[in-house]
C-alpha cells in the first residue's frame, strides 16, 4: 500500500480523497493555485505544493507542475478526483514515465472511453446500445445543419472532450443547429482545448441513468447498481438519487451487464461509470463512460457501503477486488442535491463572494436516516470566478425514497449559507414537488416545470399558519428579551397581550395566545384564525439563524433572518416577510403605501458578475425579440442575453473583454 499519495485537485473532491486516505493511514499531499491559499483541502492535507496562479490553464491543468510536487514531496501515486487532468491520457502516461502511479484506469481506457466521439465507436463495435448520430468531423454550421436534418429534430450538439455540461447544445430547428454549434465549439475550445463536437439524436422523455463499476487489474469487472441524474439545468447535474425508482430488476441487471461488458473490453481497472440514455418504454442507450471518479458517487457509496474512493486506492496498489458482483445489495435509499453559488431567482447565474456564514447541518445517523455533506468550504472561504461553482454535496440515505427526501427536504431547511446567493430555496422547492416525489422524471423536469424560471413556493393556508406561528414564537422571545434590558424609558407593564396579527405577504394572519409562558424553552399554546389552540415549542435563542420546533404535531426547521419590524422566513422553498403586530398597528399598516422598485426595463442589466464575451449589437439597430444582444461567460460557461422583445438599440455601455459586475448596464434601450 501506498505510503503518500497527492491530490491533483481542489475542493470538495480533494478534502473527500483525502478522508479516506487518512482513515487508510496513508500521508497526503494538497496542490493550490493562488486563488486556492487559504482553501480547506489545504489545511487538512499533511503536506501542501502551491503550482501556480488562480486560472486552472496555469496550475491544476499543468500537468508538469503536479509531477514535480510529487518529487518533490516523494508522493508515490496520483489521486486525480473529477475534472481537470482526471480524464487526461497523457497525464496517466505521464506519471507512469516517471514512476509515479495514476489512481485511476490506464491510458487505454482513458483514451478509449475519454473521447466521446470514439467510445461511441467503441461501444458499437462492443455490441452496446447506442443513440443514433453522426460520429464524423462536422466542418462548419452548413455541414452541422445537413447532418440534423438527415437525423431528424430535435438532435443534442455535444462537444467531444470533456463534461460538466459545457459545449452542449440542444437544437430543434435549423437556426437553432447554427447558433448552438457556434456555441457549443466555442466552449469546448475555453474549456477542453478541444473544439471537436459531435450530433446525435435527442431522446423526448430521457431519463439519464448510470452504472457504475468498478475493476482491478485481475480482469474483475462489477457494477454496483444505478444513480438517477435525470434532475439537470443547462446539461449539468442538480440532484441525483441511488437507486432509481424507475427501472426494475430486469432493466437493471441489462445496464449493469453491458457496461461490465464494456469495461472488461478496454481492460478497465479502478472505478468508472457507465452513462445510458433510458426511455419511457426503459430503452435503453449508451451515452459515455466516464474514466473518473463522479461527482455524484456518494449516493452509492450510501446504498452500497462500498468506499470507492477506498476501493480505487486500493486496485492502483494492485489489489484484487474484495467483493464479488453477488456481494453487492442495494440497501436503503440515498439523495444527493448539489448546492451551488448561483442566483436561482435569477435563471441560476453564478454568483461569487465569500461566504459570511457557512452551518451546515450535522453529518451522522439519528434514527433512521444518515446524513452526509461532502464540501470543500468553511465559514470565511471565497467562492471564486475561476472554477466551478460548487459549495456543497448535501446527502441523506433512508430505509425508503420518500424517508430520504423529507430527510433531505428538513436538512436543507437547516443549511445555512449567507454572503453569496445560492440555490437552496430551489433544491427546497424540489423536495415538495409532487412529480418529484412520485419519481416522474426526465431531464427536461427543470424546464416543463419552471419555464419562466423559478420562484418562491406561494404558501397555502396550513403553510401560513404553521409561518405565523413561528413569527409570533419569535416575535414573543424578542419582546421579552427587550423587556429584561434595563434603563428603558417605557418598561413593560408584565402583561402580555392575547391578540395579535402576523402578515405574511399581504395577507394578515390573526393569532391568539391562548395559554403559555415566555421563556426558553418555549412552549406555548395559540389559536391560528380562529382554529383550535395548537402548542409551538422551541429551544430557539434570539440570534440563531434556523428556528428548530415544533408547531402542533408537526417539527420544522426554517430558517429566519431580521428585517426591519419583522423576519424573513424560509421554509420548504417557500421564503416570505413575516411582521407580528398588535391589531390596532395592523390596521395602521393596511393603510400604509407600497414602495414599487425602479423600471428597468429599457436596459440590459449583466446577471452576473462576468467577463463580456461578445456585443452582438451596434447603438440605433432595430432588433427583434430573441435576438443574441451580447454573451456574458461566468465560470466556464457562457450566458447568452437576448432580447425580450423588439426593440432599438440607444446606448452601448460595454464592450468585447469588460469584466462587469452583477447588475451592471450593458446597454440602454430606446
Amino acid at each position: 500500500m501506498f505510503k503518500k499519495i497527492l491530490i491533483a485537485n481542489r475542493g470538495e473532491i480533494a478534502c473527500r480523497v483525502i478522508k479516506t486516505a487518512k482513515k487508510m493511514g496513508i500521508a497526503t499531499v494538497a496542490v493550490y493555485s493562488d486563488a486556492d491559499r487559504d482553501a480547506v483541502h489545504v489545511d487538512m492535507a499533511d503536506e501542501a505544493v502551491h503550482i501556480g496562479p488562480a486560472a486552472a490553464a496555469q496550475s491544476y491543468l499543468v500537468q508538469d507542475r503536479i509531477i514535480e510536487a510529487c518529487k518533490a514531496t516523494g508522493a508515490e501515486a496520483v489521486h486525480p478526483g473529477y475534472g481537470f487532468l482526471s480524464e487526461r491520457a497523457s497525464f496517466c502516461a505521464a506519471l507512469e514515465k516517471e514512476g509515479i502511479v495514476f489512481i485511476g484506469p490506464k491510458p487505454k481506457a482513458i483514451e478509449a472511453m475519454g473521447d466521446k466521439i470514439e467510445s461511441k465507436k467503441f461501444a458499437n463495435a462492443a455490441k452496446v446500445n447506442t443513440v443514433p448520430g453522426y460520429l464524423g468531423v462536422i466542418e462548419d454550421g452548413d455541414h452541422a445543419v445537413k447532418i440534423a436534418d438527415e437525423i431528424g429534430y430535435p438532435v443534442m450538439i455535444k462537444a467531444s472532450a470533456g463534461g460538466g455540461g459545457k459545449g452542449m447544445r440542444i437544437a430543434w430547428s435549423r437556426e437553432e443547429v447554427r447558433d448552438g454549434f457556434d456555441r457549443a465549439r466555442s466552449e469546448a475550445k475555453n474549456s477542453f482545448g478541444d473544439d471537436r463536437v459531435f450530433i446525435e439524436k435527442f431522446v423526448v422523455e430521457p431519463r439519464h441513468i448510470e452504472i457504475q463499476v468498478l475493476g482491478d487489474a485481475h480482469g474483475n469487472v462489477i457494477y454496483l447498481g444505478e444513480r438517477e441524474c435525470s434532475i439537470q439545468r443547462r446539461n449539468q447535474k442538480v440532484a441525483e438519487e441511488a437507486p432509481s425508482p424507475f427501472l426494475d430488476e430486469k432493466t437493471r441487471r441489462a445496464m449493469g451487464e453491458q457496461s461490465v461488458a464494456l469495461a472488461k473490453a478496454v481492460e478497465y481497472q479502478s472505478a468508472g461509470t457507465v452513462e445510458f440514455i433510458v426511455d419511457k418504454d426503459r430503452n435503453f442507450y449508451f451515452l459515455e463512460m466516464n474514466t473518473r471518479l463522479q461527482v455524484e458517487h456518494p449516493v452509492t457509496e450510501l446504498v452500497t457501503g462500498v468506499d470507492l474512493v477506498e476501493q480505487m486506492i486500493r486496485v492502483a496498489a494492485g489489489e484484487r477486488l474484495a467483493i464479488r458482483q453477488d456481494d453487492v445489495k442495494l440497501n436503503g435509499w440515498a439523495i444527493e442535491s448539489r448546492l451551488y453559488a448561483e442566483d436561482p431567482y435569477r435563471n441560476f447565474l453564478p454568483s461569487i463572494g465569500r461566504l459570511t456564514r457557512y452551518r451546515p447541518p450535522e453529518e451522522g445517523r439519528r434514527d433512521d436516516v444518515v446524513l452526509r455533506n461532502d464540501t470543500g468550504v468553511t465559514e470565511g472561504s471565497e467562492i471564486s470566478m475561476y472554477y466551478d461553482p460548487m459549495i456543497a454535496k448535501l446527502c441523506t440515505w433512508a430505509p425508503t425514497r420518500i424517508a430520504a427526501i423529507d430527510a433531505m427536504s428538513d436538512a436543507l431547511d437547516s443549511f445555512v449559507v449567507d454572503g453569496i446567493e445560492h440555490n437552496i430555496p430551489f433544491l427546497a422547492a424540489l423536495m415538495q414537488h409532487p412529480r418529484w416525489r412520485e419519481g416522474r422524471l426526465s431531464t427536461g423536469f427543470i424546464a416543463e416545470e419552471y419555464p419562466d424560471g423559478f420562484a418562491p413556493i406561494a404558501p397555502s393556508a396550513g403553510d401560513k399558519g404553521v409561518l405565523a406561528a413561528v413569527a409570533m414564537a419569535v416575535e414573543l422571545l424578542r419582546r421579552d428579551r427587550l423587556d429584561r434590558l434595563s434603563g428603558r424609558l417605557a418598561p413593560h407593564s408584565g402583561a402580555l397581550k392575547r391578540d395579535w396579527e402576523v402578515r405574511i405577504g399581504d395577507a394578515y394572519v390573526p393569532v391568539s395566545i391562548v395559554e403559555g409562558m415566555i421563556s426558553i424553552p418555549l412552549e406555548v399554546d395559540l389559536s391560528i384564525d380562529g382554529s383550535q389552540p395548537l402548542t409551538v415549542a422551541s429551544e430557539w435563542r434570539p440570534g440563531e439563524a434556523v428556528w428548530h420546533g415544533r408547531v402542533g404535531g408537526r417539527r420544522i426547521s426554517a430558517q429566519i433572518r431580521p428585517v426591519l419590524n419583522g423576519i424573513r422566513i424560509a421554509w420548504k422553498g417557500m421564503a416570505v416577510t413575516a411582521r407580528a403586530m398588535l391589531p390596532e398597528v395592523a390596521a395602521l399598516d393596511r393603510l400604509m403605501p407600497v414602495k414599487l422598485p425602479p423600471d428597468t426595463s429599457k436596459m440590459l442589466l449583466c446577471p452576473m458578475p462576468g467577463l463580456v464575451v461578445a456585443v452582438a449589437v451596434a447603438e440605433g439597430q432595430e432588433v427583434k425579440a430573441g435576438e443574441t444582444l451580447a454573451v456574458v461567460e461566468a465560470m466556464k460557461m457562457e450566458n447568452v442575453l437576448r432580447a425580450e422583445r423588439d426593440l432599438t438599440i440607444a446606448k452601448i455601455n460595454a464592450k468585447k473583454g469588460d469584466s462587469l459586475a452583477v447588475d451592471a448596464v450593458i446597454m440602454e434601450f430606446a
